[in-house]
């Protein structure tokens, strides 16, 4: 064999020529089995989230509470998950990736079975907060088990926020289904589907795979030592707020039964999985990340303004739901490959710090818009959601020199033992 032909074959560069990134890289969906085994487990995951959706109104009615109590459905479940993110770095070093992903799927299944069999909404609550904690330890490190293990780290990401869109395409529609028979049915459902994913993980992902490594337990919070992380944390607090105004509001003005917002937040997943896998690479092989960014901030903000006049006008309403999640799916990919990918740090620091601070966002805006949305009208809800993403879109302009570093690559350091 030449060694033209050899170098063809492993995929090394000859010497005193320069690849290009597609020359190197293989596709995205070409990855080992330990990567494909995690991101199905994310797939249904967030699968779980979507279950969750249709059931909020089902949930008022029948326990007599009011859509600002069931919001801390979503914000028990998130700030615990935030908070928890933070740690989950050190965890994972200490205990190893897979039995990190484990022990968070396991906390999931006992706690959304748990939701299911709930009495009474505060009990639901506090069951939504362990499955937040389960929520944190699987999902930061199935974000960086994917990284370290994949063949290609953008490409990986594109996997995992892919992963992302399909679970949340299937899961209202899983959640209206079952939503029809009772509330309590799409967290048994949830339960069922993290069992799957469960076994997955313990039969497809090798005990070798993601070596263990020592981090220090504040390593996450060090980790905003770093403008550049830092900076897209802060913008994602924002952004993700407006996120949460559209998935944990919109039921409410939308007025349908279990059924109808499975279906309308299934086409919005839908979306967003379509623009996860092919909208947000072919844009970043064309502009730079920074720019897509503030384009789909922007986009956004036109999206849920429009809402505030349109909340009344039902088939309009649903069309700008769908619309968000074709540009939600754009910003999720391009956001974490901007934040994992704009400085050296190692990938499961980097995934804990930039994870954490995300979900903030998503669990101060259910109880905020909810309760606006209840005193002077569902308006008011998406008011909360275009004031958010002002200040995200004035902070990437203000912050346009860390945040230009996710527009070139880094060489990554190893945590010292």
């Amino acid at each position: 064999m030449s060694a033209e032909t050899e170098n063809l074959a492993t995929g090394q560069t000859p010497p005193g020529t320069h690849a290009t990134a597609a020359e190197v890289e293989p596709g995205w969906w070409i990855q080992p089995k330990t990567v494909w085994a995690v991101a199905l487990a994310a797939a249904v995951s967030f699968m779980g989230i979507g279950l969750v959706d249709p059931i909020p109104p089902a949930i008022s009615a029948d326990l007599h509470a009011t859509p600002a109590q069931t919001s801390l459905l979503f914000t028990s479940y998130l700030l615990i998950t935030a908070v928890a993110m933070f740690f989950t770095s050190w965890v994972s070093g200490r205990i190893g990736a897979r039995n990190t992903l484990l022990i968070g799927l396991g906390l999931i299944v006992v706690f959304s079975l748990a939701s299911g069999l709930a009495p009474s909404v505060p009990w639901i609550i506090a069951f939504r907060a362990v499955w937040g904690l389960g929520n944190a330890l699987f999902i930061s490190t199935a974000l960086s088990t994917i990284m370290s293990e994949s063949r290609n780290p953008d490409g990986a990401i594109v996997l995992y926020e892919s992963a992302l869109g399909v679970g949340m395409a299937l899961g209202p529609l899983v959640g209206g289904l079952l939503g029809m028979i009772s509330w309590k049915a799409p967290f048994i459902g949830t339960a069922v589907l993290m069992a799957a994913g469960f076994v997955a993980i313990l039969t497809m992902l090798d005990k070798s795979a993601v070596e263990k490594r020592h981090t220090p337990v504040f390593a996450a919070f060090g980790a905003f030592k770093k403008p550049a992380l830092l900076s897209f944390g802060l913008i994602a607090i924002f952004y993700n707020m407006a996120f949460f105004v559209v998935l944990a509001v919109s039921p409410y003005p939308l007025g349908f039964g279990a059924l109808g917002i499975g279906l309308t937040f299934t086409g919005w997943g839908v979306g967003l999985a379509l623009t996860s896998v092919f909208g947000a690479p072919a844009l970043s092989a064309r502009f730079k990340r920074t720019t897509i960014i503030a384009s789909g901030l922007v986009a956004l903000f036109i999206v849920v303004a429009l809402a505030i006049f349109l909340v009344n006008v039902v088939p309009a309403l649903i069309a700008l739901i769908v619309v968000s999640g074709l540009i939600l799916g754009v910003m999720n990919t391009v956001l974490t490959e901007s934040s994992m990918e704009s400085t050296d740090l190692p990938r499961p620091v980097a995934s804990s710090a930039y994870s954490g601070i995300r979900f903030l966002g998503g669990a101060i805006a259910p109880p905020l818009a909810t309760s606006l949305g209840h005193a002077f009208g569902w308006s008011a809800s998406y008011v909360f959601g275009t004031a958010a993403l002002i200040v995200a879109i004035v902070l990437v302009f203000s912050l346009h020199g860390p945040l230009s570093a996710a527009n070139k690559p880094h060489d990554r350091e190893v945590v010292a033992g």
